[in-house]
């Protein structure tokens, strides 16, 4: 558990640190020669790319973590995340290099991408399968809060060098978070080379060999029943279009509503620390209440918040635009994201697992998470500030999740190996050397 939420926090520091970036200040570093709105829009195209290439990575990863392990992709998305972050961070402008410097800038993007949608089904599983059958949405959710805990040190990273005169800021201070990167990597790779193998991995290889099976393609084995795929895909848009609305376009609303530069991130960090306990608490909740019921209160919750969240962080009044925030991270993106890595690896068998849940979590993530926040840009322009088109949009994705979700159900063996394989001695199936206790319904 330790090694996932470390390893998720330093990756996810890499990741988000792009999306604050990309909506706070590269848009007058990377596309200077555009209109502010036009130049805001490119910038967060250059994000949405990064949400593009994340099936991919959920795909490549997924095959070989399937077919080798669990622990081995996890070491290289790390590596990959941590030197395309730190070239971002030695990349020149638009003014020094011209339409270099932006091509540049999404081809780095693109490969954070690939890293992170390996990431974050090893990191999820290898929590969800380490941990007893009654412990698995408390362990998997601190495995995603990594991602809010990434958040809140890149918003306090970059918030602390916005400190800085505008013209040190814009010439060098928004460089260091992404060097920084160099640093954070290495602890993360300290905790993740002292982690066995996933036991549930290693015990279903030692069946495999035992009976003389072949191995089979774990994307064949997800797509020909495709159903937990697509229900997956459609379940968690809401879960992304939420905190897209919050922690991307969320973001710029208030910055252009009068809020600084540093209060937006100061709130960030807040929000991310909010996150961290919100996902832990819906984690625990989900063991006890069962992960659908969680995961539908927060986009119940989101679905009627998002109108005064608005009208809230357009007022430019920095403790009202806080509490808005506070809200929406630990009411609706905590409930959302809290249960999601144990409710999509119930979805699949071992030999398919990461494949399967990364897959269907990247693809929704492309659309709600790296689309969305174009999308309601878009629609505010279009409405010339007007809320109304935005409201029409996140609801129907809300209603629209909770619809796939209804239709979705466990249909995977989801026991731990009744005694410990050779090939992974320390680890023990029922947690601290105790029984194993039956599975919730």
């Amino acid at each position: 558990m330790l090694a996932s939420y470390v390893g998720s926090a330093v990756e996810y520091y890499d990741f988000l640190l792009y999306v604050t970036a990309s909506s706070l200040v590269f848009a007058k570093l990377f596309f200077g020669d555009l209109s502010p709105t036009a130049g805001t829009i490119a910038s967060l195209a250059t994000l949405a790319v990064g949400y593009v290439s994340r099936p991919l990575g959920a795909v490549v990863f997924g095959h070989f973590g399937d077919r080798l392990g669990r622990k081995s992709m996890l070491i290289t998305t790390l590596v990959m995340m941590g030197v395309s972050t730190t070239l971002i961070g030695l990349l020149p402008t638009s003014d020094q290099v011209g339409a270099l410097a932006p091509t540049l800038l999404i081809v780095l993007r693109v490969v954070q991408g690939v890293s992170v949608g390996g990431e974050w089904g090893g990191a999820s599983l290898m929590a969800f399968e380490h941990a007893p059958v009654h412990r698995r949405g408390f362990a998997t959710s601190l495995s995603a809060a990594g991602g809010p805990t990434g958040t809140a040190l890149a918003a306090a990273a970059l918030g602390l060098f916005s400190l800085l005169p505008d013209d040190q800021f814009y010439s060098w201070g928004w460089r260091v978070p992404f060097l920084l990167s160099a640093a954070l990597v290495g602890i993360g790779l300290w905790t993740r080379l002292k982690v066995s193998e996933s036991p549930l991995f290693v015990q279903a290889r030692l069946d495999r060999e035992e009976h003389g099976e072949t191995p089979k393609a774990p994307l064949w084995e997800v797509l020909r029943t495709p159903r937990p795929l697509i229900l997956s895909f459609f379940g968690l848009l809401a879960t992304f279009t939420f905190y897209s609305l919050v922690s991307s376009f969320g973001l710029t609303y208030a910055h252009a509503h009068g809020l600084s530069l540093s209060a937006v991130l100061g709130i960030q960090v807040l929000g991310g620390l909010t996150c961290v306990v919100g996902y832990a608490v819906s984690g625990a909740a989900s063991d006890r209440f069962g992960r659908r019921t969680v995961i539908v209160f927060g986009g119940v919750a989101g679905s009627l918040f998002t109108f005064p969240f608005l009208q809230m962080i357009g007022s430019g009044e920095a403790l009202e635009t806080t509490a808005a925030f506070l809200v929406m991270f630990g009411l609706v993106v905590g409930p959302l994201f809290g249960p999601t890595g144990a409710f999509l690896s119930e979805q699949y068998d071992t030999g398919a697992r990461y494949t399967g849940a990364s897959l269907g979590y990247q693809a929704a993530s492309t659309v709600g998470g790296g689309l969305a926040p174009l999308i309601l840009a878009s629609l505010l322009a279009t409405q010339d500030g007007g809320h109304g088109f935005i409201l029409l949009f996140v609801i129907g994705i809300g209603v629209l999740s909770v619809l796939a979700l209804a239709a979705m159900k466990p249909r995977t063996e989801t026991a731990a190996p009744a005694a410990v394989p050779r090939a992974a001695p320390r680890l023990a199936a029922g947690g601290e050397g105790g029984p194993q206790q039956p599975e919730r319904a």
